[in-house]
């Protein structure tokens, strides 16, 4: 088998399971519970948290465990939106963010908010000065992703960060679930108070993930209850998913210069690959991040050719897989103003560390077969 969805999710580390597996068993008391068995698993929650904000280099207290991307996005641009309303209703994201913040967006939109989606160029980058362009008065929020999860394109969110330090009143909230051990992103040097962060991204569990919250920000709580997660995420702890994640973190943080020197390398050989091959239209900007190569087959249905793949074990995908059921248009790739051919005949290749060269080769040769096949198929 060859897994080429990674952006997807990964496949968990076997330390991972393992230290999910020891949590379950020996520490399921609830770290509330005032005996000593519950205080033995808020001692480990405790742990945690200050080995993932050490890693992160954030403040323990910054640190809001959650259940992964979705209810990290939600948690910070339905939080911010609902809690400093009186101060403003205007919000602000780009056209090619992830359904999670999208579709946050849109309800937020139902409740009378104002949402500008900012425009992108043909790579999928959103220009600095049109967010700053955008800014109202009234405006509370900017959210832009690290990572575009279909293309790979890096946002300049450094450059974002920085001009928004001259709007103390308008709060930066980064999705960072694609580019989490992909890409440079500091916390606090580049102004950014929120951040998103999920586990099985990064070889940890489903259901797994973050949110990191400087201290200055409060949110309206999605989830109202006990006082959990500084009283921002009531409901029990989920204890052995926590431990899974921060365990993934600190995986993902060995030899990590390495890690992405491989995934680079890898993407070069595809994209070389690909572009030698005239049928093939490559999507992605040649500086997007080092995991993720995102092309067109104009003329070919992509569920055709990825279904044909997978009988060959091969397993890639088309857009991302929280809209890869929706009808056919990449919104990402008409956003990047590509034509109607190429918007629904793209496909995602999405790599991990544990890819390895010749499995591109083999990739590349599969898919050669493949269209052929198709199109003897299709006369």
């Amino acid at each position: 088998m060859i897994y080429l969805d990674n952006s997807a999710t990964t496949h968990p580390h076997p330390e991972v399971l393992n230290s999910f597996q020891k949590v379950a068993d020996q520490y399921y008391a609830n770290p509330s519970s005032v005996h000593s068995f519950g205080s033995e698993a808020e001692r480990l929650l405790d742990r945690s948290r200050k080995q993932a904000a050490q890693i992160l280099n954030v403040a323990p207290q910054e640190v809001i465990f959650t259940s992964g991307g979705t209810e990290g996005n939600n948690m910070a641009v339905k939080g911010i939106a609902l809690q400093h309303q009186s101060r403003g209703k205007h919000l602000i994201t780009t056209q090619i963010e992830h359904p999670s913040v999208m579709e946050a967006f849109r309800a937020l939109e139902t409740l009378g908010f104002d949402v500008t989606y900012i425009n992108v160029d043909r790579n999928g980058k959103v220009n600095p000065d049109d967010i700053k362009n955008a800014i109202r008065p009234d405006t509370i929020l900017v959210s832009v992703m690290s990572v575009n999860n279909e293309v790979g394109t890096i946002q300049p969110v450094r450059q974002i960060g920085q001009f928004l330090r001259s709007y103390p009143k308008v709060f930066f909230h980064v999705d960072h679930v694609q580019g989490l051990g992909k890409v440079d992103l500091s916390i606090k040097e580049w102004g950014i108070d929120l951040c998103t962060l999920s586990g099985h991204k990064i070889h940890g569990l489903k259901g797994t993930g973050a949110l990191i919250k400087q201290p200055h920000v409060t949110l309206f709580p999605l989830l109202h209850g006990g006082s959990q997660e500084s009283e921002v995420r009531a409901g029990t702890e989920n204890l052995p998913g926590t431990v899974a994640f921060v365990k993934a973190l600190r995986l993902l943080n060995e030899d990590l210069e390495q890690k992405v020197a491989h995934l680079a390398e890898m993407r070069q050989v595809l994209w070389k690959g690909l572009e030698e091959r005239a049928s093939y239209m490559i999507n992605s900007p040649e500086d997007g991040a080092p995991h993720i190569l995102n092309f067109s087959i104009p003329k070919y249905k992509p569920e055709v050719v990825i279904h044909a793949l997978g009988e060959e074990g091969i397993f890639i995908s088309t857009k991302s897989a929280c809209s890869s059921k929706q009808p056919d248009v990449s919104a990402v790739l008409k956003a990047c103003h590509l034509d109607y051919e190429r918007t629904t005949s793209a496909l995602r290749v999405s790599l991990s560390t544990l890819n390895e060269m010749d499995e591109i080769h083999t990739f590349l040769r599969k898919l050669d077969q493949t269209v052929e096949n198709l199109k003897a198929t299709m006369g």
